[in-house]
């Protein structure tokens, strides 16, 4: 049977920050866009424990164990998401949420098959170790980092929904949120809070390219500031792996 959505309200993670994080989600067991993201945080000077990733590690893509191997090796932060729910759980499906029938249903069928086969137990068992949030205090500003919504883990919260994301607010005490699984990035302010998607690292976001995205925040007076980073990495190379493992 498939894992149950996890409650995220449980007792969060906290992480103090000193100067600008790098947010990120869904690296999704691409290695090539990984690297390619260390590579960018090490360019800014953004160390890892300033860097904080939504949770996903390993989905869609051909490398999820050296992706794992990676992350856990860069010792970034990172809040649990449904597919490392689901895999240390050992669960039927990655409980991402999507409707039955659906294109995206279907092609879960196969990555989550895939990515059951080519990870070790001990990556399992780091997935289970995850915070369900963390908490980022910077510059005097809280916000609470989840992966889906803040009560179900796989809710898809996107930037048109306004009901969706005054409910989520409603639920924390927090000045905003960080969230991810949707996959796509934006940023929209509501009443005064914030509620914040740096996108995903592992797939496009179906911009008509091939690049992908994270954020980088950084402290300034009065507030903060918000950066949208696009990515360019060798997808090229990431695709042809994916071919050559029978991947969709």
């Amino acid at each position: 049977m498939p894992a149950p959505a996890a409650d995220t309200t449980g007792a969060p993670a906290r992480v103090r920050a000193t100067g600008p994080i790098l947010v990120f989600g869904g690296p999704y067991g691409n290695l090539e866009a990984t690297s390619a993201l260390l590579d960018a945080a090490a360019r800014r000077g953004i160390a890892p424990d300033h860097i904080v990733c939504t949770g996903d590690v390993t989905a869609y893509c051909a490398d999820p164990q050296p992706v794992v191997d990676r992350i856990r090796r860069a010792g970034l932060h990172v809040v649990m998401g449904n597919c490392e729910e689901s895999l240390a759980a050992t669960a039927d499906d990655c409980g991402c949420g999507f409707d039955a029938g659906s294109a995206c249903a279907a092609l879960s069928e196969q990555w989550y098959a895939y990515t059951d086969r080519h990870l070790d137990a001990p990556s399992r068992a780091w997935f289970a170790t995850l915070p369900r949030a963390i908490i980022l205090d910077i510059a005097g500003v809280t916000l609470r980092v989840i992966h889906g919504g803040v009560r179900r883990i796989n809710r898809f919260v996107f930037a048109s929904d306004e009901a969706a994301i005054a409910e989520e607010l409603a639920d924390i005490p927090e000045d905003g949120v960080i969230g991810g699984h949707c996959g796509l990035p934006f940023t929209r302010a509501l009443d005064g809070r914030l509620w914040h998607n740096p996108g995903v690292i592992g797939l496009p976001a179906n911009d008509g390219t091939p690049r992908v995205w994270f954020s980088v925040i950084s402290p300034r007076p009065g507030g903060l500031e918000i950066e949208p980073v696009a990515l360019a990495y060798d997808h090229a190379a990431a695709a042809a792996r994916m071919r050559a493992s029978g991947l969709p």
